[in-house]
């Protein structure tokens, strides 16, 4: 039989305070995707002229092709600076556990 009582798993896998860095380094990473997103959507909306009054900031397809390729490189690099924060928060904090131990037993 089982005994449940004051069992708390939170006790299993304690988590410490986030460092202010990993926090300003997750927030430029979002601002890198925003910015990412905002620069694929002006770029493809002048590439393909979808509101004339958008095409005047962008008269040149070359200069919307350049905007949707660094759009698309921020988004990038802004996507891959805050998973590789994440990992790093989470990474310490996880149980060692074998994946025989983790699989559902029938």
């Amino acid at each position: 039989m089982k005994r449940t009582d004051g069992f708390d798993a939170r006790r299993l896998r304690p988590r410490p305070q986030r460092s202010w860095a990993s926090r300003v380094g997750a927030f430029f990473g979002m601002m890198l995707i925003l910015l990412g997103i905002f620069l694929l959507i002006a770029g493809g909306t002048s590439f393909f002229n979808v509101h004339e009054s958008l095409t005047k900031l962008a008269p040149e397809r070359n200069t919307a092709i350049t905007f949707i390729v660094t759009g698309l490189v921020l988004l990038w690099v802004g996507w891959a600076l805050r998973r590789r924060i994440r990992r790093r928060a989470l990474k310490p904090n996880d149980l060692n556990l074998s994946p025989r131990l983790l699989r559902k037993r029938n």
